[in-house]
């Protein structure tokens, strides 16, 4: 019996749209784990649920207008995201200006289908997500974001360390608080507008929070978390993936509790660690010279 399922799953390795699925997977595994902690440091867990409104406002407009609909929901996402950023000043910090964009977004969206005619369910089904269906156009968007996303980690480690801490202990570090906001809320929106497709909208956190829920517990240092992050990533996505084409199952809610379980797993787990990466960021603030 086990030599008859794993030949069956070895069949439908051989097939192209499971492959290509495997292979997004991975990709995903690399750059929407570390926009998990961003997520986390940046306190806007209602960021998936504004960009998945932003996102069907874009796909209304899209297909309103006859452009793709999906490439209109990440140019909405990377919009709102940069427009969202100079909010980030204001005492409710980004958390109030993601319910205030979820609000807007979604009374946007709604007018548009309304007045436009365009089929709401058409526009709905979109973001529920098949990973089976990614083609050649998503593996090439998940690619890029497994190159950007994690590249401010490495370029500029201190300051996000310190960002993702305090704002305010940034701004007197000289961290150039401003710009680097911009440009993570625009890698997490256009992250997490292309997370959907994989899993759909209301499963994102399978491949984004939950990974670096779990690695906040086991890391030690901003890189360390970042690390675990990808790890735990790329574990559960192999893992669910597979669990799901071995059982016939739905991949989205397989991947989703399989991360869920990770999570519960880890924080079984004493706690041993000592220090925090926010911790030592602030103590490298007081001893390295601030990086512009």
């Amino acid at each position: 019996m086990n030599a008859l399922a794993a030949a069956d799953i070895g069949q439908l390795l051989q097939l192209p749209p499971v492959q290509r699925a495997g292979f997004a997977l991975l990709l995903a595994a690399v750059g929407l784990p570390v926009v998990g902690v961003v997520i986390v440091g940046l306190d806007i867990m209602p960021v998936r649920f504004a960009m998945m409104h932003v996102a069907l406002l874009g796909i209304a407009t899209g297909l309103l207008t006859g452009l793709d609909p999906m490439l209109c929901g990440l140019i909405a996402c990377a919009v709102a995201g940069a427009g969202v950023a100079p909010l980030a000043r204001t005492p409710d910090g980004l958390a109030g200006a993601m319910g205030l964009l979820m609000s807007l977004a979604i009374a946007a969206a709604l007018l548009v289908l309304a007045v436009s005619g365009v089929n709401a369910q058409g526009a709905f089904a979109l973001l529920w997500g098949s990973i089976l269906s990614v083609g050649t156009a998503d593996l090439w968007l998940l690619g890029t974001l497994a190159v950007f996303v994690p590249a401010p980690f490495w370029w500029r480690r201190r300051d996000l360390a310190l960002l993702l801490h305090d704002r305010e202990l940034a701004l007197v570090s000289g961290v150039r608080v401003e710009r680097l906001t911009l440009l993570l809320l625009v890698l997490v929106a256009v992250s997490v507008a292309g997370a959907m497709k994989l899993t759909g909208a209301l499963l994102v956190d399978a491949l984004t929070l939950l990974p670096a829920l779990a690695a906040r517990r086991l890391g030690t240092s901003l890189k360390s978390i970042t690390a675990w992050a990808v790890g735990i990533g790329v574990a559960v996505n192999l893992t669910g993936f597979l669990v799901a084409l071995k059982l016939d199952w739905p991949p989205g809610p397989v991947l989703v509790l399989t991360a869920g379980a990770v999570v519960l797993a880890v924080h079984v787990i004493p706690e041993r660690r000592t220090t925090s990466w926010p911790s030592t960021a602030a103590a490298s603030s007081v001893s390295l010279p601030s990086s512009h």
